[in-house]
């Protein structure tokens, strides 16, 4: 009995474990966080999973963008702005962007 019981948590756990954690692109579709000018993300509701992943994604963005800024001996803020254009135009319909200090749906 134990043994089953045993089996049956791990097998749950599992299966609920992909809906534990929160990837980009759900959070993007589900309106949790989104792009901004600044080329960075931004939590459009801030819970706490859309904070750790704005926060993971946004270290691993501007490590991008430094090494970018070095490489063309360019300001951090040149790639920055730039990075931020390119992400509010390739976001989709329905997702949100934050222009002017307001989120908007895109």
């Amino acid at each position: 009995m134990k043994k089953t019981i045993t089996l049956i948590l791990f097998t749950l756990l599992l299966i609920c474990q992909p809906t534990l954690a929160l990837d980009l692109k759900t959070a993007k579709a589900q309106g949790l966080v989104g792009e901004t000018t600044t080329g960075y993300l931004a939590p459009v509701k801030p819970t706490s999973a859309a904070l750790e992943l704005v926060k993971a994604i946004n270290a691993k963005r501007k490590q991008h963008y430094l090494q970018i800024a070095k490489r063309n001996k360019t300001a951090l803020t040149a790639v920055e702005q730039l990075a931020g254009k390119k992400a509010i135009q390739k976001t989709p319909a329905g997702q949100f962007i934050k222009i002017g200090g307001v989120w908007k749906k895109k």
